[in-house]
C-alpha cells in the first residue's frame, strides 16, 4: 500500500516567509530617532522597550501605537512628533521588509514540482497582501487566507480548512509549515496535516515544537517533500 504524496504546502506569513521581528524591531528604532530628532525628550532606548510592550498589548498590526506612546511621554497627541516617527518607520520597514534566505529559490522549486502553495496568516487581509506584494512572492501562491477571510485565529482549524478546500486537497495531502508551534503545528494537526517547524524563525525560544520535522532553512522543505514522495 502506497502513501498518500505531498502536493500543497501552506505557509504561515510572518517569521515563516519574511523577518517579521527583524523589520518590527529597525523601523520602531528608526521611528524613534526620528521623534528625538524632532524634539521628543526621551530616551532611545526606554522608547523602545516602551513601543515593544504597547504592540504586545494593543496587536501587532494596532496603527495607533506611536499615538499612544506620544501621548504617555507628553500628555497629548504631538502631530509633528507623529508625523515623524510614521514617516521614518514607514520608510525603514520598506527598507527592511525582507524575506528570509533562499525563499524564492524554494517556492520556485516547489512550483515547478507542481506542488500548490498557499499562506495562512493571523494578519489583517490589507498588510498580508502588501507584504506578498512587497516582496514580490504573490504569484507562487494559490490562495491567501487572512483572519479577515476567516474570522477567526489559528490554532483554529477554520481558516486551514479553507486554504484546504480552496487547493481542492485533503489534509493528510498537504504540509503547514511555521513559526509558532501553538497555533501552527497544533492547529494543522487537528485536521491532519503534516506539520513542519520554522525553526530559523522562531522568536519563544521553542524546545518541543511538536512537528513532524523542523528546519533551519526553508530550502529544506524541498528536500523533505522530494524525499517523501519518492518513498511513495
Amino acid at each position: 500500500m502506497s502513501q498518500q504524496k505531498i502536493k500543497g504546502v501552506i505557509f504561515d506569513l510572518d517569521n515563516t516567509l519574511l523577518d517579521f521581528m527583524k523589520m518590527k524591531e529597525l523601523a520602531v528604532k528608526a521611528a524613534i530617532r526620528s521623534m528625538i530628532e524632532a524634539g521628543l525628550l526621551v530616551d532611545e532606548e526606554l522608547s523602545y522597550n516602551e513601543i515593544i510592550s504597547i504592540y504586545e498589548q494593543f496587536g501587532w498590526e494596532n496603527q495607533k501605537v506611536f499615538d499612544v506612546f506620544i501621548e504617555k511621554q507628553i500628555g497629548r497627541v504631538d502631530n509633528k512628533f507623529l508625523a515623524a516617527g510614521i514617516v521614518a518607520y514607514r520608510r525603514a520597514r520598506e527598507a527592511n521588509l525582507m524575506a528570509y534566505p533562499n525563499v524564492n529559490k524554494t517556492l520556485m522549486s516547489l512550483a515547478k514540482m507542481g506542488i500548490k502553495l498557499g499562506v495562512v496568516s493571523d494578519a489583517p487581509s490589507r498588510e498580508a497582501w502588501m507584504r506578498i506584494y512587497y516582496l514580490n512572492l504573490y504569484h507562487y501562491f494559490d490562495v491567501v487566507i487572512t483572519h479577515d477571510d476567516s474570522g477567526e485565529r489559528k490554532p483554529s482549524a477554520k481558516p486551514f480548512q479553507m486554504a484546504l478546500d480552496a487547493m481542492k486537497l485533503n489534509p493528510n495531502e498537504t504540509i503547514m509549515i511555521g513559526d509558532w508551534p501553538e497555533r501552527d503545528v497544533v492547529g494543522a494537526k487537528q485536521i491532519g496535516m503534516k506539520t513542519v517547524f520554522a525553526r530559523y524563525g522562531d522568536t519563544f525560544g521553542t524546545i518541543n515544537s511538536g512537528a513532524d520535522w523542523e528546519i533551519n532553512d526553508i530550502y529544506q522543505l524541498v528536500v523533505i517533500i522530494n524525499e517523501f514522495n519518492n518513498v511513495a
